[in-house]
């Protein structure tokens, strides 16, 4: 599997954000924050794109995909029926009812 940023024959660079990002996101967001809270999430932000690109880096053209990290199966029980039906019931107390099906309004032209 070729990596997303070497499909395009880029050099992958990490994204850094400054604290006028932290300023203009939290503005969007209508998040009031201190200079301490912007300084926090701007150290925090920054780490996880390092970590992104620590993570972009590792070389996985061999690696095959995977659905899950673990190899399990499921346990599946057997496909009984374990109600009983109650359809006519149902239908009985709906407010319009053809050949088995519930009419319903046309909500889409």
């Amino acid at each position: 599997m070729i990596p997303y940023y070497a499909r395009f024959n880029k050099v992958f660079t990490p994204m850094s954000l400054n604290t006028n990002d932290i300023r203009k996101v939290a503005q969007l967001a209508r998040l009031a924050m201190s200079e301490t809270e912007i300084d926090a999430t701007l150290a925090q932000l920054n780490g996880i794109f390092g970590l992104i690109a620590e993570m972009q880096a590792v070389d996985t053209e061999n690696v095959a995909p995977m659905s899950h990290s673990q190899d399990l199966t499921q346990r599946l029980r057997e496909d009984v029926v374990t109600e009983a039906n109650q359809r006519e019931a149902f239908q009985a107390v709906a407010p319009q009812v053809e050949q088995g099906l519930y009419l319903v309004p046309k909500v889409i032209e």
